[in-house]
């Protein structure tokens, strides 16, 4: 039955909303809706008369200047996540990897004598391992989030003979008696601000844009350290750039150490370097164990101009590539693994000064950027066209970043991209030229480019109503702000998320998630989408409550009123009847809310 109604679903939503195409304009609530669904994550309960009262183009303008918006509701829901308050390095301290800590007291000759037993246990459980299987020094942390994670009937890896109970038993004992944590809880933490922010914040088009430049700049969380670097990426990174001007934020996410990591740069120097290892604090056995290898890391290079800025058809050649890899040499992250910082926290507090010194600077420094000008190309670079002089340092990357956000195929990406996620997966060329003109005499600002496709036509069209699918964020967290529910943003939330098919910072490659309907239009999502409504409305997804409001009556009078209450009451005739049929007499409230939820009229925005 689900899988019928999810093709009768997959067939209505693939086609135009007739209501929509048939009127000249929107009416004053439908564009309230297009705006409250657009420019955030969806209408609470009484955000419609809120905005009418205000006025639209008020608020509008309110939302564009998300610094004067008071937003202590949602910042109080963030009070208990420590995590997203700390430096990288007090991450690393207080959240180490455990493969990484053992290795560091074993380095350093602290080794406690019980886990050197589990560990070398655990390396001779490991030698009738087969050549090629992937060894786990984390025993501790959780499933990798994985869009092609095997499903349940699907054949599943053979168990990792390094992961033995004794082991992990000693590790957690260590952890426990040194008051360290699991590392896995940063990224429950990051992922849970990120869903608290977006049900509960004012500035909800600052949420929306923190999830584009989030999808635009992806990073990876599972890549080695991206986990324990990556709340700074949300914190200092994306948040306080997400609408100012795109070379600003371009800058910061170049120098941001999750990004280095992600793309490898924080390896990449000069093959005629010395590796950069000269002056820079670290123990000697460090040395050895986080050389970069030498060489020219192109990743970072080739995304910046293909993902980042130009876009594939851009104008770069392969020579520009090298050129701005060469650029970017030296560009890289204090103790990139925060191995030493981990065993910093746990180094006795009356050692000798030196060492004392040693764990201060490690606890002030891991993870974050710096230029190493011994790793750096400083000869003469061509780049696009522009000659970089020799004897630059960091300047060259600086200035190619500069290069690139005032190249005309920046602005015609950026553009392009802006007028996909708020207008249509067709972006209108028209719409789209008048964009770039204003990214080219703003000088990239984000916030002007916004206000352009704000108040066009195109975006307060009939056309552009309801036109753009619903990716699992914004599916999820539009649904528990509709109904007015309460969440602790918790795995409950994620795990619904994940599987839909976006799992936070759970996209292995550099391009981001899809933006497109076509990714996520098909029956096993759909299927996924209705089973979410289903447990949402009925109080199963763990850590949300809702509290669906009274209907009373006959079953089309219950049906009229939750769709008024959920969909204002807009929605086609079509969609009415086949919810109609799916409906019996007998059946609950949580029933018909979460059908509404399935509706294309929910799943689009």
């Amino acid at each position: 039955m689900k899988k019928t109604v999810a093709l009768i679903l997959l067939i209505i939503l693939t086609q135009p909303l007739v209501f929509a195409q048939k009127r000249q304009s929107l009416n004053e609530d439908q564009r309230i809706l297009h705006v409250l669904n657009r420019l955030g994550f969806g209408a609470r309960p009484g955000d419609v008369e809120r905005v009418k009262a205000m006025g639209l183009e008020n608020y509008i303008n309110q939302q564009l200047n998300p610094d004067k918006i008071s937003d202590s509701a949602a910042e109080s829901k963030l009070a208990e996540l420590s995590t997203l308050n700390m430096s990288t390095a007090e991450l690393y301290g207080k959240f180490p990897q455990p493969g990484q800590l053992l290795r560091q007291l074993q380095a350093r000759g602290v080794l406690p004598d019980n886990l050197a037993e589990a560990r070398e246990n655990r390396v001779k459980g490991g030698a009738n391992q087969k050549p090629g299987e992937m060894q786990k020094d984390d025993a501790m942390s959780g499933p990798e989030m994985k869009p092609d994670a095997p499903k349940n009937n699907q054949a599943q890896p053979p168990a990792n003979p390094l992961d033995n109970e004794k082991y992990r038993e000693a590790i957690q004992n260590y952890y426990r008696e040194n008051g360290l944590q699991r590392p896995e809880r940063i990224i429950t933490e990051l992922q849970a601000s990120r869903i608290l922010r977006a049900v509960y914040s004012e500035r909800q088009l600052q949420e929306v844009m923190v999830d584009f430049w989030t999808n635009h700049f992806n990073v990876f969380a599972n890549k080695g350290a991206d986990r324990w670097l990556l709340p700074l990426y949300d914190r200092d990174t994306i948040r306080p750039y997400a609408m100012k001007k795109f070379s600003e934020l371009l800058e910061a996410t170049a120098e941001s150490p999750a990004m280095l990591f992600y793309l490898d740069n924080f390896q990449s120097v000069s093959p005629d370097a010395d590796n950069g290892r000269r002056g820079i604090f670290r123990p000697q056995q460090q040395q050895q164990q986080q050389r970069p290898r030498r060489g020219i890391n192109e990743n970072y290079a080739r995304e910046l101009m293909e993902l980042h800025t130009l876009g594939v058809d851009g104008g770069y050649t392969q020579k520009d590539v090298q050129e701005v890899a060469r650029c970017f040499t030296g560009w890289t992250i204090f103790q990139p693994r925060g191995g030493a910082a981990a065993v910093a926290t746990v180094m006795p507090r009356d050692g000798e000064r030196r060492n004392g010194r040693m764990r201060d600077a490690m606890q002030r420094t891991a993870g974050t950027f710096f230029f190493n000008q011994r790793a750096h190309d400083d000869g003469e670079k061509l780049v696009l066209g522009h000659k970089i002089p020799s004897g630059g340092g960091m300047k060259d990357g600086l200035m190619v970043l500069d290069i690139l956000a005032h190249h005309p195929a920046t602005a015609k990406f950026i553009a392009t991209k802006l007028v996909r996620h708020f207008v249509s997966d067709n972006p209108p060329p028209a719409l789209v030229d008048r964009v770039a003109a204003t990214y080219k005499k703003s000088d990239g600002d984000i916030r002007e480019m916004l206000k352009t496709i704000f108040f066009s036509k195109e975006f307060n069209s009939p056309e552009a109503y309801r036109v753009k699918i619903k990716r699992p964020f914004e599916l999820v967290v539009s649904a528990i702000r509709t109904l007015g529910a309460d969440t602790n943003g918790g795995p409950g939330t994620h795990q619904w998320i994940a599987r839909m098919g976006e799992p936070l910072y759970g996209f292995q490659t550099p391009n981001g998630y899809s933006d497109a309907a076509e990714s996520w239009v098909n029956t096993g999502g759909l299927l996924e989408r209705m089973n979410f409504g289903l447990a949402l409305a009925s109080n199963r997804v763990q850590g949300t409550k809702v509290n669906l409001p009274n209907a009373n009556g006959e079953q089309s009078k219950v049906l009229d009123e939750y769709l008024k209450s959920i969909l204002a009451g807009d929605i086609s005739a079509s969609t009415r009847d086949a919810l109609t049929k799916q409906l019996h007499q007998t059946d609950p409230p949580t029933k018909v809310v979460g059908l509404i939820l399935g509706t294309p009229e929910f799943q689009r925005q």
